[in-house]
């Protein structure tokens, strides 16, 4: 606990989120005191349990508005910056948030004087990319730089654990539907990585333990399809599902038509369809330079095996407990 006996403060945006909730357990573990900043304080009490008494408090900030970005920032010696969205919703815009939110939250960290700066993008980010989300992850990573230019800056492929919204989503989809889109014939690729090992990658860095200025990408063991993907959430959820091969023209125009709905009912965006097109994997550059999660000591990353199948149950035809009956 000596970060915590020497007053050392990280502050994380995005806390309450399914990366930031294991981002904060992790470093309230390196001793660090915490301040969660988000936009609903009064939603994050779910957070105070993960370290002592005292250790994490969530204070209100939003990163559409700079000056709160700066007084959560205040005190801190390391800022790390988690906000992130899939699909826009009211003035929670991609360039909003991935843009001039990264901007905010890194200006912040600059400004308050904190020494270390970890700002989470995704695979795929590129101003040439087709997707929406990934150009603009990618102006966030430029804003971020040219604000903090030894930030640290960490691309995870698609991230698992539990309440993703990776299986969990394919999972409750089968429950409603006996069939389930196998966009572009289900040969995207993808690396799955464990929301733990994110987690850890991120103290390392907090811990400054990571080259300054450095853009590690994080992958799982394995690389899998689209349609191992959906083969493995059917069967560690109990389900037996048709999956019906959909070309991409197809399921962006289906996506279209049904961009008026809430998020949460969608399938997936028009811009998550682009996405698909493109291979999410760590890339031969990161691996052969050492910036992957080894370089951040994590150097036996957790398999979807060992996780998925448990947090599945309840998406068992006869419910989480069948197994445990007569």
């Amino acid at each position: 606990m000596l970060r915590r006996e020497q007053g050392s403060l990280a502050t994380v945006f995005g806390g309450s989120g399914f990366i930031g909730r294991h981002a904060v357990r992790a470093l309230a573990r390196e001793g660090w005191r915490i301040r969660a900043a988000v936009r609903r304080p009064d939603l994050a009490g779910h957070l105070q349990p993960m370290g002592s008494v005292g250790q994490i408090m969530a204070v209100q900030a939003n990163l559409r508005f700079p000056d709160s970005a700066r007084r959560a920032a205040e005190g801190s010696s390391v800022v790390v910056n988690l906000v992130g969205i899939l699909a826009k919703a009211g003035a929670q815009t991609f360039e909003a948030v991935h843009v001039e939110g990264a901007r905010a939250a890194a200006r912040a960290a600059r400004q308050v004087g904190a020494k270390v700066f970890v700002h989470v993008s995704a695979i795929g980010a590129s101003p040439k990319a087709n997707a929406l989300y990934a150009r603009t992850k990618a102006a966030g990573e430029a804003a971020v730089l040219a604000e903090f230019p030894e930030a640290l800056i960490l691309r995870p492929s698609l991230v698992f654990g539990p309440e993703d919204q990776l299986f969990n989503r394919f999972a409750a989809m089968a429950t409603r539907s006996p069939v389930l889109p196998l966009i572009g014939g289900g040969r995207s690729q993808f690396q799955p990585v464990y929301v733990g090992d994110v987690a850890k990658a991120i103290a390392t860095c907090c811990a400054a333990k990571a080259k300054p200025g450095t853009t590690y990408e994080l992958g799982g063991p394995q690389a899998i399809t689209f349609r191992q993907l959906l083969d493995r959430t059917l069967a560690w959820s109990g389900r037996k599902r048709i999956c019906a091969p959909i070309p991409f023209a197809i399921a962006k125009l289906a996506a279209a038509l049904t961009a008026p709905l809430p998020h949460w009912m969608r399938p997936l965006t028009v811009d998550q369809i682009r996405m698909l097109q493109v291979p999410n994997v760590v890339s031969a550059a990161a691996v052969q330079d050492g910036r992957t999660l080894a370089a951040l000591g994590v150097s036996h990353p957790c398999s979807m095996e060992i996780v998925v199948p448990e947090y599945l149950e309840p998406f068992r035809p006869r419910g989480q407990f069948a197994s445990y009956r007569g």
